[in-house]
Parts: structure tokens; C-alpha cells; sequence
């Protein structure tokens, strides 16, 4: 049997526009970073969660190995 592939989440180097968490999280689900981007975008419109959520996530998240 062969070893599965371990899904990690980190902060995309190659699909970044301010610190990769958007692209990471993109890479992570499957989806365009595009989306992830409206979505923080909306949120922090909405109330201001997404600024935290993404400074939190900016922190936590590791960058993707090389």
C-alpha cells in the first residue's frame, strides 16, 4: 500500500498578494483565491472579523516549504 498524502494548510508563496493566506487557504479547499479574497473582503465590510481572522491566520499559518 502506498502512504497517503497528508493535506497541510499553509500560507501560499507562489499565489500571494499580501501575506499568502488567501492563496494558501485556496490551495487547501480547491477553489480560486479569488473567492477566499471577496470572502475576507465581505467579512471585513460586514462587521471587521476578516481583518482579525486574517492577521490571526497570517500569524499561525506556516509559510509553504520550498
Amino acid at each position: 500500500m502506498a502512504p497517503e498524502k497528508v493535506k497541510r494548510l499553509y500560507r501560499s508563496r507562489k499565489n500571494r498578494m499580501i501575506a499568502g493566506v488567501a492563496g494558501g487557504l485556496a490551495e487547501y479547499l480547491d477553489t480560486d483565491p479569488t473567492v477566499i479574497r471577496l470572502a475576507f473582503a465581505l467579512s471585513i465590510l460586514l462587521g471587521g472579523a476578516g481583518i482579525l481572522a486574517y492577521f490571526i491566520m497570517w500569524i499561525v499559518m506556516p509559510e509553504e516549504p520550498e
